[in-house]
């Protein structure tokens, strides 16, 4: 007997669970049946490939090899699999597409929305996911294109710069420096309550970095997963934050406060896996997404 495809999915469900029962629901087969099937893979192969002696199940040293080469295999079949539907004049097809977090106040429905207009016959996945979700997705053939913030890139994935964000001291027009001209000095911010985004986005660990710079400890009164919800805190509340000058842009209720020093600025880049297949659509999104950054961030797409 010669492996088949169904075989090596089953192996690779029973290595991410540890487990045959989990694995054979996911796969909604039963579990002698998966069991049955993992054994006859192992027949054919000539030798073990799952450890069953433990608590939990594992892969040999074995089935860790073959299992490289069987994820490799799986997405090189997937990308051969869009390659073929994939239409070069555009009208139809399929785009997975992620955004950190902090996009989806101000890039995402833009960008999304201007690709839709121009491509109407291409489905669309897009989600909102942390930095590191993103890169180990690309590598995983989860996603076609990814964008967040240039830095220390998993090997594999390759960026390009789009453009440069601008970040900024944000309050509310409660707040004692709504209408604020002077710059703010960066110590003086120990004496302030802030509401700042959680640890997971990549914008909290850029603001930190800036505060701790400084030497300086603002009381956090407040830490939200949301962007929105935290502009809306702001508008209501006597709390400062620091936000995308192009989020603040968007919000009259809330009043940009010049610091000194300023924020430092930080490069936008596309991701995208460096051997992936480059469909049509990966292109046309990468160049509407390069036209945003040209035509200066924030601005409408043409």
């Amino acid at each position: 007997m010669k492996p088949e495809l169904r075989h090596l999915r089953y192996l690779l469900a029973v290595a991410e669970h540890a487990n045959f029962t989990r694995a054979a629901e996911e796969l909604r087969i039963a579990q002698p049946t998966l069991s049955q099937q993992i054994r006859q893979l192992e027949k054919a192969l000539g030798t073990q490939l799952l450890d069953r002696g433990g608590r939990s199940v594992r892969l040999t040293d074995a089935g860790e090899t073959y299992a490289r080469y069987a994820r490799r295999a799986l997405q090189d079949l997937a990308a051969g699999e869009r390659a073929v539907l994939d239409v070069r004049d555009l009208s139809r097809g399929r785009l997975r597409v992620a955004f950190t977090p902090t996009f989806t106040a101000y890039l995402t429905g833009p960008l999304v929305a201007a690709f839709h207009a121009r491509h109407p016959g291409i489905t669309l996945d897009v989600r909102e996911s942390p930095q590191d979700r993103i890169e180990a997705d690309l590598l995983a053939d989860g996603l076609d294109l990814g964008i967040a913030f240039r830095g220390t890139h998993l090997p594999g994935v390759e960026a390009a710069v789009l453009f440069t964000e601008a970040l900024g001291l944000v309050v509310g027009p409660g707040h004692p420096h709504a209408g604020r001209t002077e710059p703010l000095p960066a110590a003086e911010l120990s004496g302030h309550q802030f509401a700042v985004l959680s640890e997971d986005f990549a914008t909290r660990r850029h603001i930190d970095a800036y505060l701790e710079e400084h030497r300086v400890r603002p009381r956090v009164a407040m830490e939200a997963n949301s962007v929105h919800a935290l502009t809306e805190v702001v508008r209501r509340a006597p709390l400062a934050t620091v936000l995308p000058d192009a989020v603040s842009r968007e919000h009259s209720g809330l009043t940009p406060v010049p610091l000194s020093p300023a924020l430092p600025s930080r490069p936008v880049v596309l991701l995208r896996r460096a051997s992936a297949y480059r469909s049509a659509a990966a292109g046309a999104f990468a160049a509407l997404a390069a036209q945003w950054g040209a035509d200066g961030a924030g601005q409408p797409i043409g």
